[in-house]
């Protein structure tokens, strides 16, 4: 018996982001272990002209190829990943899901204000070029234009209404210094999902970027046990 996992990236981002991941269920299995590039991401972005249904239709495509050659299928995502993959998941006979920091609220407010406050406080000091968050965010949303951000709204706002259908055992994880996601959409998100077999897990230390933070040892430990198990 075959067994292929399809892993999600997030919003401006690339399969980079869950590459540790990745590597980490092909070492330690046979399975087949694909990560698509959603159309407009990658190393540079052109976002201008794509919508979510782009998206969407992208990784339905490479769940599809996916089933053609695997009799079992899971599925992972991260961030607005994890939206479409919980989206595919009501759609398609997924074994089990695994949703990182998805962004079915997407802005923790609050811890963007403080960083904001901080960037602030810097560019008063003249130290606007040292702070690490700003140049992040110069060179990540600096080439992300408007629409496509109204977009990712689109996106979620229209996975959404899924949740309800997913009936797959699902494993949800959130880093509870998340400054971009509110870690406590894993609590609506586990209120949503209508499957019986759901566990949460929240990483103390860890921010949005799990698979690349501190505790991706864990978290690859655990996706894979809980695949596998």
């Amino acid at each position: 018996m075959m067994i292929g996992c399809l892993i999600v990236h997030g919003y401006t981002g690339s399969p980079y982001e869950v590459a540790p991941l990745a590597d980490y269920l092909r070492e330690h299995t046979d399975w087949q272990v694909d990560v698509p590039t959603l159309p407009g991401h990658g190393l540079e972005l052109t976002l201008k002209y794509v919508t979510y249904q782009h998206w969407l239709a992208a990784a339905e495509n490479a769940l599809k190829q996916l089933e053609e050659k695997a009799d079992t299928i899971y599925l992972i995502g991260f961030s607005m990943g994890g939206m479409i993959a919980a989206y595919l998941a009501s759609k398609h006979m997924v074994a089990k899901l695994v949703l990182l920091a998805p962004s079915g609220k997407y802005l923790a407010f609050r811890k963007v204000m403080k960083d904001l406050r901080g960037i602030a406080a810097d560019g008063f000091k003249g130290n606007i070029e040292q702070n690490r968050l700003y140049l992040y965010s110069k060179y990540k949303w600096g080439t992300v234009p408007l629409k496509a951000n109204i977009e990712f709204l689109k996106l979620v706002r229209f996975t959404r209404q899924f949740l309800g259908k997913v009936m797959s055992p699902v494993l949800i994880a959130h880093g509870q210094q998340d400054i971009i996601v509110p870690y406590q959409t894993g609590y609506y998100m586990d209120k949503k999902i209508a499957s019986e077999q759901k566990k949460i897990v929240l990483f103390d230390q860890s921010g949005h970027m799990l698979c690349l933070g501190d505790d991706c040892a864990i978290l690859n430990r655990m996706v894979y046990r809980f695949l596998n198990g």
